[in-house]
C-alpha cells in the first residue's frame, strides 16, 4: 500500500485497508487488531455476526469496525447492522427501504456505498451505472446514514484498468448529486494497487493478508 500511494503521489492514510476476513476465526481477527488493523470486512451475515461477537469476547478493548461487503438479503439488514457500521453493497430499491425501515432502530452513524454492476448480468449484484443516479437519491434519504460513494469489483477476466474507469466516471455523475460521496471502495487482493493509483480510497484485501482461506472454516 506504503509502494502504490508514493507512487501515485498519494499519502497511506487516504486509503482505507478492509482487511477481509471471510472463512477465517475470530481469533484471526484478533491477531489482526494487536497488528494495529481495525477495519475488517464480511460477506455472509450468519458468519460475521458470530464472528463479531467472538472478538468482543477476545479482545473487549478493540475499536474494530466491520463493513459488511456481500450481497446483502433484506432480511438480514437488522442483524448487519448490530455489528457493521458500513455497508459496501446498496444495490437496489427494496434494501433502502428494509434500511429506511430499521435504521431508526439504533444509535448512532451508519455509512455506506452504492455497489455498481459492471457487467452486461443484471442477475449480479449491484445497480447498473445507468440507475445509479435514482437509487442515490434514496440512499441520501436515509436517517443516521451516510453515502460515503461507489463500490465495484472488476469483472472475471476483465481488465481492472478498464473496469476502474467505469467506476470513476459513475464517481462522478453521483458527486454531481452527492458532492461528498467521493469515495471509491475498489481494489481487492489481485488489484489494489492498481486501484489505488485510480483514486481508490477503501481496498478490500483478503487472502493477500491471512494466506488461502480454509476450505472448511
Amino acid at each position: 500500500m506504503a509502494s502504490a500511494c508514493s507512487a501515485s503521489g498519494r499519502s497511506l492514510t487516504d486509503v482505507e485497508l478492509v482487511a477481509i476476513t471471510k472463512n477465517n476465526p475470530a481469533e484471526v481477527v484478533a491477531e489482526l487488531v494487536d497488528l494495529g488493523q481495525l477495519h475488517f470486512g464480511e460477506n455472509r451475515d450468519q458468519e460475521a455476526s458470530p464472528k463479531s461477537v467472538r472478538l468482543a469476547e477476545l479482545r473487549p478493548q478493540s475499536q474494530a469496525i466491520w463493513h459488511f461487503v456481500g450481497q446483502l438479503q433484506s432480511n438480514k439488514v437488522k442483524s448487519v447492522l448490530k455489528y457493521a457500521r458500513v455497508i459496501h453493497s446498496i444495490d437496489r430499491e427494496s434494501l433502502v427501504s428494509e434500511l429506511a425501515k430499521q435504521l431508526p432502530k439504533f444509535e448512532g452513524n451508519f455509512s455506506g456505498f452504492v455497489e455498481l454492476n459492471l457487467t452486461n448480468d443484471e442477475g449480479r449484484g449491484g445497480v447498473l451505472p445507468e440507475n445509479l443516479a435514482p437509487l442515490a437519491e434514496s440512499v441520501l434519504q436515509l436517517p443516521n446514514f451516510e453515502l460515503l460513494g461507489v463500490m465495484a469489483v472488476a469483472g472475471l477476466g476483465m481488465d481492472p484498468a478498464a473496469e476502474f474507469e467505469k467506476v470513476l466516471i459513475a464517481s462522478g455523475k453521483l458527486q454531481e448529486l452527492a458532492p461528498k460521496a467521493t469515495k471509491l471502495s475498489i481494489g481487492m487482493s489481485e488489484d489494489f494497487e492498481l486501484a489505488i493509483s485510480m483514486g481508490a480510497t477503501h481496498i478490500r484485501v483478503g487472502s493477500a493478508i491471512t494466506g488461502p482461506r480454509p476450505l472448511n472454516p
